[in-house]
């Protein structure tokens, strides 16, 4: 007769691929059930975004039936996504992730949106700001410009409740001022207004909140790593040189000791274009943002090609990602790169 030893000892061969333990060390195995000839249990991930779920389930029957091969066993998947700081999370917020570019125009907000998307496409529970105050685009590319948020009395303070859409959580300050009105402050008062944009909303549990950073390096960016727990950043750049040279000071910014963020990786967009005949067509120049990862050794999350589809349907408020293309591929495989450097980073 099998028992649950047996397994998780038989288990205990099986290594996560990307963290490199084994199930059992990193307690993923749960509710084993045994009855007669059929083995129940549950796989708890830490993603829901794991492309490699085949991969562990073989290596877990592989050894499973070792042990005994007229025993069925049935293989379940849940997720419980690693938080990067238990001791400081920002109203259950467990991951914050900041999408920033050197420069304006290269497709941060379009990418912001789909990551955000795709992340909970695959299971997570996902929040989107749209911090780039002064020029706020997420609206529009959610098909929300004519919404607004409502609010909300808690322990004596306002709160707003989000918007909802795709299965996204998300607030814009172009939900709360008049589409044809300019916001015209100073640093100071676009500071402040990041930080409500996290701290006086009514976010619940989320395994990640995307932050569309504006580009650049500014005041909005030293108060989003300075006042709470940047998980990791994600830098956006084409691959042409006036972009990447940008790019570089967006890099310089999270490695300073004041503003230390983790950088998860760069996304190089507009990297070329194919055309009818199937050749590939590079308009901005060739592997800018590859040479700008391994200068700084940092890992190449996506290369986005240029595809009428992705601005299509970013103006039609309807992201790429929820499709079934070419480019949606493309953004659900970043969308498994940042999450699963993210389970690695956080595990450590």
């Amino acid at each position: 007769m099998i028992t649950e030893e047996d397994i998780l000892k038989s288990l205990s061969n099986v290594l996560d691929p990307d963290i490199k333990k084994d199930l059992v060390t990193l307690n993923m195995i749960k509710n084993i059930k045994i009855e007669d000839k059929r083995v129940s249990f549950e796989i708890e991930l830490t993603t829901p975004a794991c492309p490699l779920k085949e991969k562990i389930k073989n290596d877990c029957l592989q050894q499973l039936e070792k042990i005994n091969k007229e025993v069925v066993y049935d293989i379940n998947f849940t997720s419980n996504v690693i938080p990067f700081d238990k001791n400081s999370m920002v109203k259950n917020i467990k991951n914050i992730i900041a999408v920033t570019s050197g420069k304006g125009g290269v497709g941060k907000s379009t990418i912001s949106s789909n990551i955000a998307v795709g992340l909970s496409k695959m299971g997570a529970k996902v929040g989107l700001i749209d911090a780039d105050i002064f020029g706020p685009s997420i609206p529009t590319m959610f098909n929300c410009e004519n919404e607004q948020p409502t609010f909300k009395k808690e322990d004596g303070k306002n709160l707003i409740i989000p918007i909802e859409q795709y299965g996204i959580k998300l607030v814009s300050m172009g939900l709360l001022v008049p589409k044809d009105k300019a916001i015209i402050w100073r640093g100071p008062m676009a500071s402040s207004a990041m930080k409500q944009l996290i701290i006086d909303v009514d976010w619940g549990e989320l395994d990640y909140l995307i932050v569309d950073l504006p580009p650049g390096t500014s005041d909005i960016h030293i108060t989003l790593s300075q006042n709470f727990p940047v998980t990791g950043s994600v830098i956006v750049t084409t691959p042409q040189k006036v972009s990447t040279i940008d790019a570089e000071k967006a890099v310089a910014m999270f490695n300073q000791e004041k503003t230390k963020v983790s950088i998860l990786g760069i996304i190089q967009n507009m990297s070329h274009f194919v055309s009818n005949d199937g050749d590939k067509h590079f308009i901005f120049g060739e592997d800018g943002g590859k040479e700008l990862s391994q200068k700084y050794d940092l890992e190449l999350l996506g290369d986005i090609p240029i595809d009428k589809n992705i601005s299509k349907s970013s103006d039609s408020g309807y992201p790429v990602v929820l499709k079934e293309d070419n480019s949606s591929k493309v953004f659900e495989e970043i969308c498994h790169n940042i999450a699963r450097k993210i389970a690695v980073n956080n595990f450590k």
